[in-house]
């Protein structure tokens, strides 16, 4: 029976990204070997260290980083390309750019841009990149399969943040915990941060008490501040549990939202449609229905993750014509995926690989990439992508050789041998 490992996200006194890379490292993951992995992003002078410190009548252990950095106005797209070509693990990778790419998506409902303009202050740091990328390292060094979240304190009164005195939480942290259970303790102190808020809501599937499951490791990482009200740590469980079925091993559900229309244009669909993916709907369709009276219609199918459900059941209301929808809970199971850059005579194009059991399956160029250069280069956008699967062909067929002298079998690009 395969056995799914947990990780629980105790969120008593909040939750920010030194106090889930500590709580990380105090449940047994290696810092060295995750500092060697975070080289790999090429980001220049910083240091990382652990220590054990007491927070009131908790033992906990807080992760320092140290930089030199001055300026650190990232945008999304170059933080998204230093994960790309970091070759780490492909799951740390793709959980590493979902919980960046959320950051953005809140920053740019907030300030009213596209997220293409979003460029981030605090979260832009090295630190926070090594806050965020390193817990998406650790996850995947304790074998986490998916997460769970308690309630989370959000403290309170008022934070100074680049953009000036905001109030806890501040804007883009309330944006990011939209669906997601909060309180005040009444501490007045910013106790969820951005950078924790996003990797909480980004990676938990559901919000309750702790789940069922066998313990095997406990966490506790310290925030840099020394709370007198009560300890300033976020606890990690760790626990593993049977999956749902015998030898069968499922995705984190995922949540459908649906509703009948027939009294819209469809031209409204269509922007629709592009709102939610933007609103963080994971996928949008459509299917044709008869509907009461003879009329035509649609069935309009959204899935999303749990913790965007309210913010896209406000989208459908405000921007279509239905009365009421309906949600439910589905099982999903996908393939590991990951984003692989290939140069090109024409520039460099990013290909999406999706793998089963570490076999490559599916090796696809990312739209977006060859529509650019395509527009750029004034060649046509069959050309592009013909000419990105040939590059990666050629670079995967010596790796394909050599497996298959070693006994391994790897089928190529749309699944050929």
């Amino acid at each position: 029976m395969k056995t799914i490992r947990s990780a629980y996200f105790d969120c008593f006194s909040g939750i920010s990204g030194d106090m889930v890379l500590g709580a990380l490292v105090d449940a047994g993951a290696d810092l060295r070997a995750i500092e060697a992995e975070l080289r790999k992003l090429g980001l220049e002078g910083w240091k990382i260290s652990a220590s054990k410190v007491q927070r009131r009548a908790i033992f906990a252990t807080h992760v320092k980083v140290e930089t030199e950095e001055q300026h650190h106005h990232r945008g999304l797209s170059i933080i998204l390309k230093r994960i790309d070509g970091a070759n780490l693990a492909p799951r740390a990778a793709d959980r590493a750019r979902r919980t960046f790419t959320r950051l953005a998506e809140a920053e740019a409902r907030v300030h009213q841009v596209p997220i293409e303009q979003v460029h981030f202050h605090e979260v832009g740091a090295v630190d926070s990149i090594i806050d965020i990328v390193g817990s998406a390292i650790g996850f995947e060094m304790l074998g986490i399969d998916e997460f769970a979240c308690s309630a989370l304190d959000v403290g309170g009164g008022q934070v100074k943040t680049a953009h000036g005195l905001l109030p806890v939480p501040a804007p883009a942290t309330a944006e990011l915990l939209r669906g997601a259970p909060t309180y005040s303790s009444g501490l007045q102190r910013e106790l969820v941060t951005p950078t924790g808020a996003a990797i909480a809501t980004t990676l938990s599937t559901r919000y309750a008490e702790i789940p069922p499951m066998t313990l095997r490791a406990i966490g506790y990482g310290a925030g840099s501040a020394d709370n007198a009200e009560k300890p300033n740590v976020l606890r990690l469980l760790v626990g593993e549990h049977a999956a749902s079925e015998p030898g069968e091993y499922w995705d984190a559900p995922v949540m459908a939202i649906e509703t009948n229309l027939d009294d819209m244009s469809p031209q409204i669909y269509g922007y629709f449609a592009e709102k939610a993916l933007e609103a963080g709907a994971l996928d949008v369709f459509s299917t044709p229905a008869q509907m009461k009276k003879n009329r035509p219609g649609l069935l309009v199918t959204i899935l999303a993750e749990p913790q965007n459900v309210s913010q896209l059941i406000d989208l459908v209301f405000r921007e279509t014509t239905t009365i009421g929808v309906r949600t439910y809970e589905v099982r999903r199971k996908t393939l590991a995926r990951e984003s692989v850059p290939v140069p090109t005579p024409f520039g460099e194009v990013r290909m999406k690989i999706s793998r089963l059991n570490g076999a490559v399956l599916n090796a696809t160029p990312e739209y977006e990439d060859c529509q650019k250069i395509a527009a750029e280069r004034g060649v046509p956008l069959k050309q592009v992508i013909a000419a990105a699967s040939f590059e990666y062909q050629k670079r995967s067929e010596p790796l394909a050789k050599a497996q298959s002298a070693s006994g391994e079998t790897t089928p190529s690009a749309g699944g050929q041998k």
